[in-house]
């Protein structure tokens, strides 16, 4: 029998507000760019709300209130000049994140802030025991954002503004972040780089985005940064050996006091901006493992806070399997895309997965860790 947790979560309306305006997925509309959505839209984001509330897995959860993160928790992490154009541009009609793909309405500055303070109230619940793990819905996300630039959908970094926070209020020193979102984890990457007291490991599509970063032997200067660059493909076998293999043994040779995990639901087989095949069931193998994970390093401290996944119809079946490993609560409902994908060759380890997953465990292991 599972046994049952108290899993927080975090989500506010206001986070299906945040408005990316009527690109053609990722690039600007007009001349033959027929308006459109972005791909970062609040679909997949509010559906997979409203499938926990429907599915009844809300009434097994403790709700925890979203707030918004400060300027002071900002700028433990952001550059005082990113922070006050994103605030600036949100005040007048909108803008950039800073790539020229981060469009933001107005009013999304208050809402990154919201995303950022809703991991922050996530963790501080789980760190206080008001909570025994937690999953923050939260929009937009952080992964990509670097200290002076927001990128790839990403304003502002919710995850490494919690680590800050957390370590500036509530006794946390050393913290590992696991990152399986389809992209590279490269914010998260670059702040932490010369950071010996944060342990990051990202699981991502070899060369996706950004095509520049995410390599094997990029291991930081602080020694303690993973990258698992899978191939195109890689189904829910490869995944959890990197889970095993690389994360497992790394996250408890380096004992952090709390585990983060930025959940992107974009391996999903039905993605539009990814190329791998994980499954509702391989994500919550993934979780499941992860929060033993936690139990084992750190009396069950884990915060996973949600970034990207831009399939409206599957990702709500993917976040549900997720909670469903936090909370040890089983729901019944069946995800309907596994009749098409839960048996594919896809998921077998393949050879050529196998090699990056031991390079990288090989590196994990001689890491100063």
């Amino acid at each position: 029998m599972t046994a049952q947790r108290r899993t927080g979560y975090v989500w506010h309306e206001r986070y299906a507000w945040h408005d990316t305006g009527t690109h053609v997925g990722i690039f600007p509309a007009g001349g033959f760019n027929q308006p459109h959505m972005t791909f970062e839209s609040a679909e997949s984001k509010s559906r997979m709300a409203g499938l926990v509330e429907v599915s009844g897995m809300i009434d097994e959860l403790v709700r925890v209130p979203a707030r918004m993160a400060t300027r002071e928790d900002l700028l433990r992490v952001h550059d005082a000049d990113h922070v006050d154009r994103i605030e600036r541009e949100s005040a007048d009609r909108g803008g950039d994140g800073g790539d020229g793909f981060t469009p933001f309405g107005p009013g999304s500055y208050d809402i990154a802030r919201l995303a950022a303070g809703g991991t922050i109230a996530a963790a501080e619940a789980v760190l206080t025991g008001a909570a025994d793990n937690a999953y923050a819905l939260v929009r937009p996300p952080g992964h990509h954002a670097r200290r002076d630039i927001g990128m790839g959908f990403c304003m502002f970094s919710n995850v490494c503004i919690t680590i800050e926070y957390v370590r500036a209020h509530l006794g946390v020193q050393r913290v590992a972040i696991v990152d399986y979102d389809v992209h590279h984890g490269n914010g998260a990457e670059s702040i932490y780089w010369d950071d010996p007291d944060v342990l990051t490991i990202s699981l991502h599509q070899d060369r996706l985005f950004p095509q520049d970063t995410g390599a094997v032997t990029e291991t930081g200067a602080g020694g303690t940064n993973i990258n698992v660059p899978l191939h195109a493909g890689s189904g829910n076998g490869a995944y959890l050996a990197a889970i095993e293999r690389v994360a497992v043994p790394a996250v408890t040779a380096f004992a952090p006091d709390i585990i983060f995990v930025s959940s992107g639901f974009d391996p999903s087989p039905v993605d539009p901006l990814g190329c791998m095949t994980v499954t509702s069931g391989g994500f919550k193998d993934m979780a499941a493992r992860l929060v033993t994970l936690a139990e084992h390093v750190c009396g069950g401290k884990i915060v996973f806070s949600h970034e990207g996944g831009y399939s409206p119809v599957h990702v709500p079946f993917c976040g549900l399997a997720v909670l469903e490993a936090l909370s040890g609560h089983e729901t019944g409902v069946v995800d309907p895309f596994g009749q098409s994908f839960d048996n594919s060759p896809a998921h077998l380890l393949q050879p050529w997965q196998d090699a990056v997953i031991a390079q990288a465990a090989l590196i994990a292991d001689a890491l100063r860790l």
